[in-house]
């Protein structure tokens, strides 16, 4: 090579004009220059780790913001995720058009990170901006969600825009021979190594102790000490673009695009395979934010690795791009390596998390696993970035082009696999064909790395005999793969964590789907039970304890208030208490909001004669949309709302139980309207319950609780709101179970135990102020927290449903003017309660 040095050298003089020009420069001075900015290299790596921990602190808080807005369905985060690396596509490229190479690469970097910092504040502030602009002027279809994604990309386009453009910025700094190249990426590495940080940092500290503001505080702040490292840093190294000769052409072969549509298919793969094995993993860990933060954490661990690799390896290598294919051959395997431990392997290990004495012991377990799965094909994704960067290292003189061209390519395969992963193959295809396009792009990708094995030369045919081998190679690898790739056991969609304990349970799988959102199934056991499963576990069933709760939601929906037209159910879940609501003749529309598609069938075809075939019923109308974006864009209003979504545990399920939420749902009641939601004390510690029962009664402050107990212990509970607080008429709600059009109702009503109103009612627990001691250390469950999601999932393995009831039943009292009604009924009823309270 004409020119090794990594570094341009120190060597500008002003121009006539006033402007600082670089001059030519002897080798000399040129080494000089390299030796005294290679001094500052810990810093430049140490710049990038914490731009990485940064940027995925800002991702992290981003993402949860915007779910807020647009909702949290795979089409939500689709747009999220199509906004946020659409943005980092554009800056990678538009840097070189945008920037003059005259202009220090150091300074260029420190402006593009202050404007990070800048565009993470202003979000923050913009927030309830754009909220209220974007609820006041959404419609449905195809116009909301085009709405849906000018907002992602009004919010999220400028700040990853400049996020995009680091990385091409520093590339400017050093020369483009393969060695100088390598060290990019070092820098990519760093990056990346920083992201776990940041992902690591934000899930289980800031983001868990603190809040958004505060992790938005820090990422700026990372931002700002980078910007003022790198203007120092700028002084010390000055840039001298023009400095360095041409590279000449490695081996005489022209340049060619194929490494670039190699890294391309790559990135398809990669973030293709991230979607689809987290949504696997999240099956297998429970469906945790502590869970996606150890799934992403591995993911970038690997890819850090990997990309320290691959740049050991291109500065040794003579030929780099067949390296880049051997790397894209062996993803193929890696693949299948995942896909076949995800469906034979971990589903299968003899691993109870009942039994861990700590939930960090089961992280940790969660973390191994997930590295002994993931981490190889993590590490060739990783080390196919450098690799590509070393192939084309003679074909272009500014650095920034070149890695900008790279790296968008590489992330506009991302955003391919990701969108097509999230929004069509898993719900569509189902996983085991998903799993066999991945290969298939794999090869693509080692066949595109190797070049195409074929070309005219005069007028014969020649070809590569190691490219040909490669290709064929790649082919014969994807063939053998892909026709091994097991399919996901049913076990692992119902049972998920709990899945090899399952093993032992006979029940046969009446349905496994693989939807849009979620996975489920429908099983039924030996006597005759029938559950629904989602989220890795049964979220309703025929047992008599899931029946009595499910019932007593939807009859204390509609019983409560004097005219409950219209309602809505918050989850289909089985229908069972949507048909509890559906059988009132009183109501005449009943909406049932659903993120899932696949649930409404199943609920239709499996639990028919549960829900009194609620799902085809006249006056029910599914409305296929996250519950929250739901109630924050309707103009309609309800005189009742039953919500039971899932686990509080599950990532982006708490902002359904937030007091921001429950204040919207406060103002789409009609007067005299009510609300209700269901409270399980099972796989939820203390902690957690506190926050959902807390947060509730602070809007709803005349709130109060019914339970469901199990042989006398707490099972799980229902809290009831009233928009306008006032008495409950037993006489009243008694007369209604008397009308020969109510035969429904108090058939459905006996079928669980209650064969009188007044029975119904002795499920009485507490209300809001007599809890009131119990919950003064309740941490309260706000959009800017989000803390429930922290409390549940840290507890998900918890057994303190027994404690958490008896704390509760100490202020369990007969409620003096709550219930009012005839001498007779409020006697038997305060009989009823006060036995219940021993």
């Amino acid at each position: 090579m004409a020119n090794e040095s990594m570094f341009a050298g120190p060597s500008d003089e002003l121009a006539a004009d006033g402007r600082t020009e670089p001059r030519a420069q002897s080798p000399e001075a040129l080494r000089t220059g390299s030796e005294r900015a290679e001094r500052f290299l810990p810093l430049m790596l140490g710049l990038f780790v914490a731009s990485g921990c940064a940027a995925l602190i800002y991702e992290i808080v981003w993402f949860q913001l915007l779910e807020l807005v647009i909702g949290s369905s795979a089409v939500s985060i689709g747009v999220l995720l199509g906004a946020y690396m659409g943005g980092m596509c554009i800056g990678s490229v538009g840097l070189s058009r945008c920037v003059r190479t005259s202009v220090h690469p150091l300074r260029v970097y420190a402006l593009l990170e202050l404007g990070i910092a800048a565009c993470g504040l202003l979000m923050l502030i913009a927030m309830p901006f754009v909220q209220n602009v974007y609820t006041a002027i959404v419609g449905r279809g195809l116009p909301g969600l085009v709405l849906r994604g000018l907002l992602a990309a009004l919010c999220l386009l400028p700040p990853t825009i400049l996020m995009g453009a680091t990385l091409p910025a520093a590339a400017r700094w050093v020369s483009k021979t393969p060695r100088g190249l390598a060290w990019i990426g070092y820098f990519y590495g760093a990056n990346t190594l920083g992201a776990v940080v940041g992902c690591v940092l934000s899930g289980f500290l800031l983001l868990r102790v603190f809040d958004m503001p505060t992790a938005t505080f820090v990422a700026a702040g990372l931002n700002a000490g980078g910007a003022l490292v790198a203007f120092a840093l700028a002084r010390f190294t000055a840039h001298a673009p023009q400095g360095e000769p041409k590279i000449e052409v490695l081996g005489g072969q022209p340049p060619r695009a194929w490494p670039i549509g190699a890294i391309g298919l790559s990135g398809v793969t990669a973030l293709g395979a991230e979607v689809l094995w987290t949504r696997q993993f999240w099956l297998l860990f429970g469906g945790t934010t502590y869970t996606f933060s150890i799934i992403l954490a591995v993911f970038l661990v690997g890819i850090g690795l990997g990309s320290a690799a691959g740049s050991m390896l291109a500065r040794r290598t003579q030929s780099p791009r067949q390296a880049l294919g051997v790397a894209q051959l062996l993803s193929i395997a890696a693949v299948a390596w995942c896909a076949w431990n995800l469906a034979r392997s971990l589903p299968y290990l003899p691993i109870n998390p009942a039994l861990a004495s700590s939930p960090w012991f089961q992280f940790q377990i969660d973390l191994m696993r997930c590295l002994w799965a993931v981490l190889p094909a993590a590490c060739l994704w990783g080390a196919s970035f450098p690799l590509a960067l070393a192939s084309l290292a003679s074909h272009e003189l500014d650095g920034g082009r070149l890695v900008g061209r790279v790296y968008a390519a590489n992330t506009a395969g991302a955003i391919v696999g990701a969108l097509g992963m999230s929004l069509g193959i898993i719900g569509w295809l189902g996983t085991q064909i998903a799993e066999r396009i991945l290969m298939a792009v794999a090869a693509a990708a080692a066949i595109a790395a190797f070049e195409p094995a074929f070309g005219r030369a005069g007028r014969r045919f020649e070809y590569d005999r190691r490219a040909l081998g490669g290709s064929l190679l790649a082919l014969s690898a994807a063939g053998l793969f892909m026709w091994q790739v097991p399919a996901i056991p049913a076990h692992l969609i119902a049972h998920g964590r709990t899945s090899a304990l399952s093993l032992k349970s006979p029940e046969t799988y009446l349905f496994v789907g693989e939807g849009l959102n979620s996975s489920l199934a429908v099983s039924r056991t030996p006597d005759g039970t029938v559950s629904y499963h989602n989220a890795g576990k049964v979220q309703a069933s025929t047992r008599p304890e899931d029946m009595r709760l499910q019932r007593m939601l939807g009859h204390l929906t509609t019983l409560v208030p004097e005219h409950p037209k219209s309602v809505l159910v918050v989850a289909c879940g089985a229908g069972i208490t949507a048909g509890a609501v559906s059988v009132d003749p009183r109501v005449e529309r009943l909406t049932i909001a659903e993120i899932e598609p696949l649930v409404p069938q199943a609920a239709s075809r499996y639990f028919g004669e549960y829900n009194h075939q609620v799902v085809t019923n006249r006056k029910t109308r599914i409305e296929i949309d996250d519950a929250r974006h739901f109630l924050n864009t309707t103009r309609e209003t309800f005189d009742a709302i039953t919500s039971d979504p899932f686990d509080p545990w599950v990532k982006g399920a708490a902002a359904l139980y937030t007091e921001e939420f429950w204040s919207t749902v406060k103002r789409r009641l009609n007067p005299g309207g009510v609300v209700t939601v269901f409270v399980q004390l099972y796989q939820a510690g203390t902690p957690a319950v506190k926050s959902e029962i807390a947060t509730f009664f602070k809007v709803f402050p005349a709130g109060v609780l019914f339970a469901n107990t199990v042989r006398g212990e707490g099972y799980d509970v229902v809290l009831l709101g009233q928009r306008d607080p006032k008495p409950l008429n037993v006489d009243q709600m008694a007369a209604l179970l008397e009308r020969p059009d109510f035969a429904s109702v108090k058939s459905s009503l006996e079928d669980i135990g209650f064969d009188s109103i007044v029975a119904l009612l002795s499920s009485y627990g507490t209300r809001a102020p007599d809890l009131a001691p119990w919950l003064t250390d309740a941490e309260i469950n706000r959009d800017r927290d989000l803390r429930l999601q922290f409390l549940a999932g840290f507890e998900l393995n918890s057994s303190d449903a027994v404690r958490t009831y008896r704390g509760i039943r100490r202020y369990r009292r007969y409620p003096d003017g709550f219930f009012v009604g005839s001498a007779e009924r409020l006697g038997a009823l305060r009989d009823g309660i006060e036995a219940g309270s021993h």
